[in-house]
């Protein structure tokens, strides 16, 4: 259905660190926030770097990258991906995005950006009269040296990037007044909005599970089914899936009778494989890697109960969740700021590396006096009445419109 825009058109440049193909949240999240506000008839190009347009990016102990098809490379609408001379992990310094924005009525960066946020800084204070909005992502975490460099970029250069920007966007105000730039919401709110992410509620829906894929993964339909989705790479070691596979031993010990599938790629999945066997789960928890776009709505309605067990700030809001839920899935989540803001509305929470908690929790949805059936309608009544890319693009609309 075709889409009207209330606004005049406008040139909208957003500067993001990761981007499909590449598998992460802040790239996804700009995929579709690009894709509906060109929906809208605004013209809208990403900035990101150019590394991210074949291969993953791996550690330098990981096996080598999988290649991305041409055919997929044709299918990632809206990107400019430009050379980065120094690249590291998801950091990326390109200095040439600054002779880009120009021309742009709004800018929007997407923070953390280590290497280039600085960058559009630099841009916007010769440039005082160009909007620049920053949507707030997420805290960034980190073991030894990195975590001490996390540190101090946060203290020093986080209040500097984000002084300059006319907007602040955050995915919930619970997690921002938790996190590391609590200080600078606090001293001027007036500049912040809360914004969720969104999900798109056609291509995630409640459907039949699909038979072929239990047959696929040698698990049993009718066996209550967990299902866990995100990267299992070094940039995403804080999802948790030890905790979950302790919770599951827990429940396999314990003689309850529960499956999980494992959806995700990265060098750090024989680690959990590895774990997976020797808890003697090997016949009930099943990783399927990564799975094509088209096949991951049906994996969501493979399962009963889709879980997110991270375990720390640097998981700050939760895409998958609103996946589930838009697939009529419920949810449990670890108890962190803006994570459990949305796990609230479609499930449980606990407390995060509790995998005795995470295991009551599931147990006690499975149980026989657990309306499952009222959980599924309702969180997909709150999918459509929340979270449709739909509002959300609608709403951030209106926030350039007041900008420009």
């Amino acid at each position: 259905m075709l889409r009207v825009s209330c606004y005049a058109p406008m040139k909208i440049a957003h500067i993001v660190c990761t981007y499909p193909p590449y598998f992460g949240g802040m790239g996804n999240v700009v995929f579709e926030t690009a894709s509906h506000l060109a929906e809208l008839g605004h013209e809208v190009e990403v900035f990101t770097p150019q590394y991210y347009q074949k291969k993953e990016i791996r550690t330098e102990e990981a096996e080598p990258a999988h290649m991305h098809t041409e055919e997929l490379q044709e299918q990632i609408d809206y990107a400019n991906r430009l050379e980065t001379p120094l690249s590291y992990g998801n950091a990326a310094y390109m200095p040439q995005v600054s002779r880009e924005l120009d021309d742009f009525d709004i800018v929007h960066l997407h923070y953390p950006f280590f290497g280039t946020a600085n960058t559009v800084r630099r841009w916007k204070m010769r440039n005082p009269d160009k909007p620049l909005v920053i949507t707030y992502h997420m805290d960034t975490r980190g073991p030894g040296w990195k975590g001490l460099a996390f540190k101090l970029y946060a203290k020093y250069w986080m209040p500097k990037i984000l002084g300059v920007a006319d907007k602040l966007i955050v995915s919930s105000f619970d997690y921002i007044e938790a996190s590391d730039a609590s200080v600078l919401f606090r001293a001027n709110k007036n500049k912040w909005v809360e914004l969720p992410f969104g999900v798109d509620i056609e291509r995630f829906q409640p459907r039949e599970p699909l038979l072929e894929l239990f047959k696929r993964h040698n698990l049993i339909p009718d066996l209550p089914t967990v299902l866990f989705v995100g990267g299992m790479d070094a940039a995403h070691y804080f999802k948790g899936i030890d905790v979950l596979i302790r919770s599951l031993a827990i429940l396999n010990n314990n003689d309850r009778h529960v499956q999980a599938v494992l959806v995700g790629d990265g060098e750090l999945r024989s680690t959990y494989e590895q774990r997976v066997h020797a808890y003697g789960l090997k016949s009930v928890v099943k990783f399927a890697g990564k799975v094509d776009d088209d096949e991951l709505p049906l994996y969501y309605n493979m399962g009963d109960l889709c879980v997110l067990p991270s375990t720390s700030r640097n998981e700050a809001f939760g895409m998958v969740l609103l996946e589930s839920m838009a697939s009529g899935v419920p949810v449990i989540a670890s108890d962190l700021p803006g994570v459990r803001s949305v796990a609230k509305e479609g499930g449980l929470v606990f407390e995060p590396g509790n995998e005795r908690e995470l295991a009551q929790n599931i147990s006690g949805y499975f149980s026989p006096d657990n309306n499952i059936m009222e959980w599924r309608e309702n969180v997909r009544m709150i999918a459509e009445e929340k979270y449709s890319w739909r509002e959300i693009v609608t709403k951030l609309e209106r926030i350039y419109d007041e900008l420009v």
